[in-house]
């Protein structure tokens, strides 16, 4: 049975020994013959709520759900009021394979230990055909980054190793990680799950450049992020595709700076097909466009 461990506790017959949170909870040790203390358990519940408040749907958001047939979740946050909208809320607090979502974290974290030396770097493709044309060359940080080349980042992942990763998600508190996990897989089989409210406060602090990464790294991510630039707004994103999973989910989270200010976005919804992955840019941005946030 594997060890999943969150930013408040970890869980599982083998959490015994493992670090404490950062929030000083205590840890919650549940396998098939044991129970976690209860005291541990309700005070890390009651940190999430304090810390997620619940939303009202919004109408606007759920009708263009609706109309698309679709479930999901959409959070849409203001950086600097209290003005959030939010269409599924209980979903939006489940957590799910975070799949390519996770590189925008994973290239701070290259950039960071010196695994990847910036965004020109060439990644040399070994000849092995893949499903996807676009992976079946050389690659750059930036193209990598943009065509969600799994090789790519599977190559950089060998390069940052277990522990380093260890490190950073504990750091940065992203998401819940399953142990034993797999170096080059665990954003893609489900070891790493988060949900669209974390990945919301995930982006804020990435905004406003909070967690421990130098401001060169800062700069890269932002380049090969920015998906539009208009000249009333600039969208910086990243598609996720968690194929794996049992319904495939599909992310789209990121940030819009406009001049009714800064707003962070996060996405997701259930996959049926290859032919609903347009979906998650098309819900986000007409979702943005109903709240007045892009034109």
């Amino acid at each position: 049975m594997k060890v999943i461990c969150s930013p408040f506790f970890c869980w599982g017959p083998m959490a015994q020994g493992m670090p404490f949170s950062r929030v000083g909870v205590s840890l919650s040790i549940i396998g098939r013959n044991r129970v976690a203390p209860l005291q541990g358990l309700i005070t890390a519940i009651l940190f999430l709520l304090v810390s997620f408040p619940s939303y009202a749907e919004d109408p606007a958001i759920a009708k263009l759900f609706n109309e698309a047939g679709t479930d999901g979740t959409l959070v849409i946050a203001s950086l600097n009021t209290e003005v959030t909208y939010v269409h599924n809320d209980a979903r939006a607090r489940r957590r799910f394979p975070t799949a390519s979502t996770f590189k925008i974290l994973n290239t701070l974290i290259a950039l960071e230990v010196g695994a990847i030396s910036g965004k020109e770097e060439v990644l040399r493709w070994d000849g092995h055909r893949h499903d996807f044309p676009d992976w079946n060359r050389d690659q750059t940080l930036e193209s990598a980054f943009k065509v969600s080349c799994v090789w790519c980042y599977q190559e950089i992942a060998r390069r940052v190793g277990a522990d380093r990763y260890r490190r950073y998600l504990r750091e940065t508190g992203y998401g819940e990680l399953a142990e034993p996990f797999d170096e080059t897989a665990f954003w893609l089989d489900g070891s790493l799950r988060i949900s669209a409210v974390e990945q919301v406060e995930f982006l804020k602090r990435v905004y406003r450049r909070e967690p421990p990464f130098r401001a060169s790294a800062y700069e890269t991510l932002r380049e090969i992020m920015l998906v539009e630039e208009t000249p009333t707004h600039a969208l910086r994103a990243k598609t996720g595709w968690a194929a794996r999973s049992d319904p495939p989910i599909g992310w789209f989270v990121g940030y819009v700076e406009s001049p009714r200010g800064l707003w962070v976005f996060a996405l997701n919804l259930d996959i049926g097909s290859q032919e609903d992955l347009p979906l998650r840019q098309e819900l986000t941005r007409a979702a943005l466009r109903e709240k007045g946030v892009i034109e």
